[in-house]
């Protein structure tokens, strides 16, 4: 039996990895943890009396992330393929464990996120939930094709299953916001697969609807639903934060008050480390900087994208797309937030949002598009030989 789990490509079928791509990974990390420091420094020292706290948790789990990253850049896709099963049913696992009694840490009544035993720190495997979601579904794709010009036309029966699944637990979860963005992610892999609107419009009809219900069954949600509609709506509660993160964001001007200011505006926002963020970064840079950010972020995503685009196999195409979108869609969303565009909600800002589980992911799902962009998609047909 051959063991091997990291890519020896021929070199017909190998390339090097992009490297504008892995500039902006690189970029988006490093200005993150600027971004952070900066930020957060003052909330750090207040609370935790050192204003390092939050970048040296950042730095730690960054160099773990670069492990991952160099990882999943290296590891065969066949390999990926091989132990997918096994990946998929761990997740939904993780998933459930926040239900259970001593791994369970509950936040405000949420059941998000499990106690990684004899280290102290905490997952939100929510978050790996995305990334097995996109590998699941593109898995399916690739062995069942759904175009309608094919002969055979499967039924959508398991991919609508295994979306509801994953979207399921994490509502379950108390992350309605998570929850409705990996809905979101696994539309988009539908359709990119070829699968027809007409065809998914009852599964999307029943699923909205049970979304509107489990908004409207807590009060909570609905303020915030409210808070959303109505900017003046309890300014010193539910739209206290987005007010204040306007705040830090007109104080940021056109060019910004730099990093070395001091951004008092950005004081006024609670948890400003986490999924406020971008509001730290806007008042440090200013509208140039939006218009930074914004540049760097399409910039990944179009080499991202265009890596994807020139995989030759189908499951390479559809890993490529949904990770692709997961970093990008994320970030719009985030922002659209912080921007008051769109209701507030959980999502954080990849690489710039303190949190282990989010950078860790991240880090993850770049790698894997790494990995992607060093192939021409012929590999999985190479290599035909048992791995495991």
């Amino acid at each position: 039996m051959k063991f091997t789990i990291f890519a020896e490509r021929p070199v017909e079928v190998y390339r090097k990895c992009d490297i504008g791509l892995l500039i902006s990974i690189i970029l988006m990390w490093g200005l993150g943890l600027l971004t952070l420091y900066a930020s957060s420094a003052n909330y750090a020292l207040r609370t935790f009396q050192d204003q390092f706290y939050f970048i040296k948790r950042q730095l730690l789990m960054s160099v773990v992330g670069w492990i991952l990253f160099i990882l999943f850049a290296s590891v065969k896709i066949s390999f990926i393929k091989k132990i997918l099963p096994t990946l998929v049913i761990g997740t939904v696992i993780l998933c459930l464990l926040p239900f259970v009694p001593g791994f369970s840490t509950p936040r405000n009544g949420a059941h998000r996120w499990i106690l990684i035993p004899f280290i102290g720190e905490t997952f939100q495997p929510s978050e790996l939930g995305k990334l097995a979601l996109v590998l699941f579904l593109a898995n399916w794709f690739d062995k069942n094709q759904v175009l309608e010009d094919s002969q055979e036309k499967p039924s959508l029966l398991n991919p609508i299953i295994g979306l509801a699944v994953f979207v399921g637990i994490i509502m379950a979860q108390d992350d309605f916001s998570t929850a409705l963005f990996m809905f979101a992610i696994g539309l988009l892999m539908f359709y990119m697969a070829g699968v027809k609107l007409g065809k998914t419009i009852p599964f999307i009809i029943l699923a909205i609807f049970g979304m509107l219900i489990f908004v409207f069954s807590s009060s909570f949600r609905v303020n915030r639903l409210i808070a959303f509609i109505n900017p003046s709506f309890d300014t010193h509660g539910y739209n206290y934060q987005t007010d204040a993160a306007r705040s830090a964001i007109s104080a940021g001007g056109f060019l910004g008050q730099g990093f070395g200011s001091g951004l008092e505006k950005i004081n006024r926002v609670p948890e400003i480390q986490t999924d406020y963020i971008f509001a730290g970064w806007v008042e440090a840079m200013g509208f140039v900087g939006v218009i930074g950010y914004f540049i760097l972020v399409l910039f990944f995503a179009w080499r991202a994208y265009r890596a994807s685009y020139m995989c030759k196999t189908r499951f390479t195409a559809l890993v490529g797309f949904g990770c692709t979108s997961c970093v990008f869609l994320q970030s719009l969303a985030n922002c659209g937030v912080v921007c008051g565009a769109l209701p507030a909600t959980g999502i954080t800002l990849p690489f710039y949002s303190s949190g282990g589980s989010s950078l860790l992911v991240s880090f993850c799902i770049c790698g894997l598009l790494i990995n992607i962009s060093r192939s021409n998609g012929e590999e999985e047909y190479v290599y035909e030989e048992t791995y495991l």
